[in-house]
């Protein structure tokens, strides 16, 4: 069987075992698997390889690019914001960026870029990869183009221009860009090692993510709409880049943060705290409440598959998404995901190199998720 590292209780030996099983099958090469409950670590573990010709073992401080579940980090700033009186989700995006008013789009408001209803899941223009590291010219034509629905109608699962949309909001409010100000308000009080922009004194410690395999293209007729395409390629988004040094430099605040399951879940511990975790207040009590204000329930019009969006977060969403009424949830590109339980005060996370096709999770972590719960009832 595969070697597992790091501590965990002892009820939460179906975790080892199921990180342990994915690694021994191989269906992952290097992953982090991070159980926090009332705000502790009850389960901090990894193991396998952190590349692909497995010369170099996954560290207890390996980093890797976890794609959309960086999106919680910027769900998180925005609640800060919220929570000191400096935001109003219900105010429009033009009250704090004025030029985002052009083309009609002038009532639409910060909870629908929270959202994903805001009608701007893509751009326009055609974009090449590298000008994803350009922050004026991708929020410009963010706030010239018209939304492509009505804003509010509908969820359209806004991939990357979401976390240019909420970055730039949080830079006209602050001052600073998100990831400095996610470092300095965010990371730093709470000693965790996840960075929207990564500086190259870490360089040495990422695992570059391997690429899912290809989408068949003829498996997927009829299922690809026209939006989905717009969303998804322009521009088109090749794992590889996130092994570039324009990438890692780039905030990309949807996208692009490094991190793994422990930093992840240190920092959404906070979500599960309700603004609490070791001794540490981000938030007042309510400061979350606006999470579980549902923006968008039904089939999602990039995605084509039901969701249903709370503020940023996902929220409950049975059969597909079965958690309780306190809990919310993101992944990733690939499979990373993390899952928040306010009731249980419980924050599950898991991080991984080896990706597979899905957007926003997989069954490993489903895996995961099911043995927390089983160490949990025993």
């Amino acid at each position: 069987m595969a070697e597992v590292h790091g501590t965990y209780e002892p009820r939460f030996e179906p975790v080892r075992a199921t990180l342990a099983d994915q690694l021994e099958t191989g269906a992952d090469l290097g992953a982090s698997v991070a159980v926090f409950l009332h705000g502790e670590p009850v389960v901090d573990i990894w193991g396998g390889w952190a590349d692909a010709e497995k010369t170099r073992p996954w560290e207890r401080d390996t980093i890797t690019n976890v794609w959309s579940t960086t999106k919680t980090m910027t769900f998180l700033v925005a609640l800060m914001l919220h929570d000191r009186k400096e935001l109003d989700f219900h105010a429009p995006v033009a009250t704090y960026w004025p030029e985002f008013a052009a083309n009609g789009k002038e009532r639409v408001e910060v909870r629908h870029v929270m959202g994903h209803t805001a009608g701007l899941s893509g751009w326009e223009e055609p974009l090449a990869p590298e000008d994803l590291a350009n922050w004026e010219l991708c929020i410009t034509r963010l706030a010239e183009q018209a939304p492509w629905w009505e804003p509010g109608t509908g969820s359209g699962y806004h991939a990357l221009t979401q976390g240019y949309l909420i970055g730039e909001i949080v830079r006209r409010i602050t001052g600073d860009s998100i990831g400095a100000w996610f470092a300095s308000e965010v990371a730093k009080p709470l000693e965790a090692d996840f960075h929207i922009g990564l500086p190259p004194s870490e360089d040495s410690r990422v695992s570059n993510v391997i690429p899912p395999p290809p989408i068949d293209a003829a498996a997927m007729e009829g299922q690809v709409s026209e939006l989905m395409m717009k969303t998804f390629m322009n521009p088109p988004i090749d794992a590889t880049m996130a092994h570039q040094e324009w990438w890692r430099r780039a905030e990309i605040p949807a996208a692009n943060g490094q991190g793994n399951a422990r930093s992840v879940a240190a920092i959404q511990s906070i979500i599960a705290g309700r603004g609490e975790a070791r001794g540490v207040r981000l938030l007042s009590a309510e400061g979350t409440d606006p999470i579980f204000e549902v923006q968008a329930e039904g089939i999602d019009k990039v995605l084509g598959v039901p969701e249903r969006m709370g503020m940023g977060y996902g929220l409950s969403n049975p059969p597909e998404m079965p958690l309780g009424p306190r809990a919310c949830y993101w992944g990733g590109y690939g499979g990373s995901v993390v899952i928040i339980d306010q009731d249980a005060e419980l924050v599950v996370c898991y991080v991984m190199n080896r990706m597979e096709s899905g957007l926003v999770g997989d069954l490993r972590g489903t895996n995961i998720v099911a043995a927390t719960i089983e160490g949990l009832a025993s």
